[in-house]
């Protein structure tokens, strides 16, 4: 196979979170499946760079078709050394990795057909930590937290929420992991699990779902805790799945916490001026006028530079790229990555978003591109280089690839005047177009409010819903996509005006946190007790 051969392989360009673009496959294979096919002829690390090379081909506009991953991890930002998510790895004091034990469940591929092939099954990781537990002699609580697009063992490492009050509620903690992530894919190997669109079909959300439900009712079983209260917890993605579990499962739990769950950002009811991009812009602006200023009139300077002769050359020197580059959308790719993931992430105590406007504000001279720059080091830290940096493709990247190109189509825009990122308009037909080219079947764009709702919420959900706490961080951008006023007594918004994303269910910090977060935690927690309360009651109620 030529170099020529390989290229037409790969159509449109994922974002991930430092900015470099990975690719998303034609039908035939994903990345991983597509370097094992040609292994006769190079290294898999050889092949992955190859892959990662050939992504600087995008465009600006291209960049924007793509969704910002939805996770609580964003790593721990260290200034001037990006989020290093080795540093954030340390489990809460309340309960250290080796209290939790790994259990596999045999898995249903496929909950909703009868064909012979649904009945297929693959190995299903869950962690328990019976440390705190009551017991089911006296129905004590199950906290169980919803696996989202990455490997469970993240999550472990990193949401303090239910170990750190496991013990006033005595309850059980279980994390599930979704499937195709982490330990829990199907067809034997990720290889095999990410071919193409005939084994990718087995994954969405509403699969995901369904294993929960499984999961949680065979651990009940298994631990004669029928009576038991379950309640579901999720981050981000993780979060969408814990509200619409509590809707379509509350036979199996009792109540949920979202958090930084975005149930509205599709089918467009999220005005476009209003999204992801305004809050990003409004971080920006509300840390310095200037520094937003700058990083507005930006672009069109990169551009003006990208055009001349030589200009690439010129703005691969200036930002220290780790190639040349080939184009400048590598560069504001890279940057528009860089602002989201400080806006997203914008965690007491080191806030990114004041340290990146700290590096632009603080740059000598007049010049734009040396401020932005400044910038650059200020989030990433001294490198060696910058902007396109070989990276291999993680399981993240090329399964958050397919989801967003299957049941979560996110639209993002950038439409406001006053937005610091470049004009850009949603445009659903290509979005499906470009779906179709990487993996053979289109994306099914109105599904989430069809089978989930979220078209005139507060009308559908105050009428049969109860037991959901949605919370957010108004700082977040995904909270332009949140459900942030009460909707019904029992289906409640707690957000915090300086929250960042998935902040509320991240460690806490005795000495760092700020008191609206000790306090936005509280609340919570409030809520629950209140919710397994009168669960009690009702089951004493129901004994007699």
């Amino acid at each position: 196979m030529y170099l020529k051969d390989v290229e037409t392989v790969f159509n449109r360009p994922q974002r991930n979170h430092d900015g470099v673009t990975a690719l998303k496959t034609h039908n035939s294979y994903s990345p991983i499946a597509f370097c094992y096919k040609i292994n006769l002829l190079m290294s898999l690390l050889q092949c992955l760079v190859l892959i990662v090379s050939l992504s600087i081909k995008t465009s600006v506009s291209s960049a924007h078709l793509n969704i910002p991953r939805l996770s609580p991890n964003g790593g721990k930002f260290l200034r001037g050394n990006y989020f290093a998510h080795d540093q954030q790895k340390t489990m809460s004091a309340a309960d250290p990795i080796n209290d939790f034990e790994t259990f596999y469940y045999n898995q249903t591929l496929d909950h909703f057909n009868f064909r012979p092939d649904s009945f297929n099954t693959f190995q299903q990781r869950y962690l328990i930590n019976f440390k705190h537990w009551g017991g089911s002699n006296v129905s004590a609580p199950i906290f169980a937290y919803l696996g989202e697009e990455e490997a469970i063992d993240d999550d472990l490492s990193i949401i303090g929420f239910l170990s750190e009050n496991a013990h006033q509620f005595q309850a059980l903690q279980i994390f599930i992991e979704h499937r195709y992530y982490g330990k829990s894919v199907p067809f034997g190997s990720r290889e095999e699990a990410f071919q193409n669109a005939d084994t990718l079909g087995y994954f969405n959300s509403a699969q995901a779902l369904a294993d929960y439900a499984e999961v949680l009712i065979h651990v009940k079983k298994k631990l004669h805790a029928q009576h038991s209260p379950v309640i579901v917890i999720g981050a981000s993605y993780g979060g969408m799945l814990a509200s619409w579990f509590r809707l379509k499962y509350p036979h199996v739990a009792l109540g949920a916490l979202a958090s930084s769950a975005p149930i509205l950002y599709f089918d467009n009811i999220v005005p476009p001026e209003d999204g992801y991009y305004s809050i990003v812009t409004k971080d920006f602006r509300e840390a310095s006028e200037t520094c937003y200023q700058t990083i507005k009139k930006s672009w069109s300077e990169i551009d003006a530079i990208a055009s001349q002769p030589e200009g690439l050359s010129f703005l691969s020197e200036k930002f220290h790229t780790c190639r040349p580059l080939i184009k400048s959308s590598e560069l504001k790719n890279y940057l528009d990555n860089l602002y989201c993931n400080a806006a997203q992430y914008n965690s007491p105590p080191t806030y990114p978003v004041t340290a990146v406007c700290g590096g632009i504000d603080g740059a000598s001279g007049n010049d734009t591109l040396t401020k932005i720059f400044a910038g650059v080091v200020a989030f990433s830290g001294n490198t060696s280089c910058y902007v396109n940096h070989p990276r291999n493709l993680t399981e993240t990247d090329m399964g958050w690839s397919w989801q967003t190109c299957s049941d979560m189509v996110i639209p993002m825009t950038s439409v406001s005047n006053d937005s610091m990122f470049p004009a850009y308009q949603f445009d659903l037909k290509d979005y499906i177009k470009s779906c179709q080219a990487q993996y053979g079947v289109p994306p099914r764009p109105h599904w989430a409010t069809t089978y989930f709702g979220g078209h005139d919420i507060k009308l559908a959900l105050e009428r049969f819903a109860s037991n959901i706490i949605f919370s957010n961080g108004l700082r977040d951008p995904y909270s332009s996509g949140g459900v942030l006023e009460d909707i019904s007594d029992t289906v409640v918004a707690v957000h915090a005006k300086n929250g960042s994303h998935c902040l509320d269910l991240l460690n806490a910090n005795n000495i760092t946190d700020p008191d609206w977060l000790v306090n936005q935690r509280k609340i919570e927690v409030k809520i629950i007790k209140r919710w397994i309360a009168k669960y009690y009651a009702d089951l004493q109620a129901f004994k007699k």
